[in-house]
């Protein structure tokens, strides 16, 4: 899992190492529904890839997007509908940002590597096609100094704005725009994990404690 402090998918216990968050209680329904103790591992978002391909993780669930490049590499199995989104200051003018020139002139935060990354990149390549002013992309990791425009996973915004009222939703995209597009554990691929996984999930979903864990965290 991811090893940032991003609740609700995953946040610090009050020592400071054990990670709590839906993303680890994902990774133990899936474990207990095999009958495995499960090991969450906190690491950095680029050293899943290459984690999971080599064999150091069994599984990554980092909310991570289904995309058809990453579908040549790995295997997926979902359980949630990938929705991102803009967040500002509650203060600030701004009160819509929902398609490519709304962005042209903008600083955002984003995540470097990340899919939300991918589509400020592609809005922004039609903009300066259309004469529009670039956006400008900021990668910090100090949630301090996010202040300015945030584009990432809904979940995380929503749970700020609802935590701190300093910030304000102005915009939601499908992850995978301009399509729909899925989070999921995320298998290396041909590991013949998937079908197993994937079950577990379903069962959790068929009997409640999928519910049970969206609940917990306020999802």
């Amino acid at each position: 899992v991811a090893a940032l402090n991003s609740p609700p998918l995953t946040v610090f216990a009050a020592d400071n190492k054990t990670l709590l968050g839906s993303e680890v209680d994902i990774a133990r329904l899936v474990a207990e529904s095999l009958g495995l103790e499960v090991n969450v591992v906190p690491t950095s978002w680029e050293d899943w890839p290459l984690g999971v391909t080599s064999g150091k993780y069994d599984a990554a669930i980092s909310n991570i997007t289904v995309t058809k490049e990453r579908k040549e590499k790995f295997d997926f199995a979902t359980y949630r509908k990938d929705s991102l989104g803009f967040y500002v200051k509650s203060t600030s003018p701004l009160s819509k940002i929902d398609k490519a020139e709304d962005i042209a002139g903008l600083k955002i935060i984003v995540g470097s590597g990340t899919n939300q990354e991918a589509i400020l990149l592609a809005w922004n390549a039609e903009n300066v096609k259309k004469g529009l002013k670039p956006f400008i992309p900021v990668y910090t990791k100090d949630d301090a100094a996010q202040t300015l425009a945030f584009f990432g996973p809904n979940v995380i915004g929503a749970w700020k704005a609802a935590l701190t009222g300093k910030t304000k939703l102005v915009g939601s995209v499908d992850g995978g725009w301009p399509k729909a597009a899925h989070i999921a554990v995320t298998l290396k691929k041909d590991s013949g994990l998937v079908n197993a996984v994937q079950a577990a999930l379903n069962g959790a979903i068929a009997s409640g404690d999928y519910a049970k864990v969206l609940n917990r965290w306020g999802e």
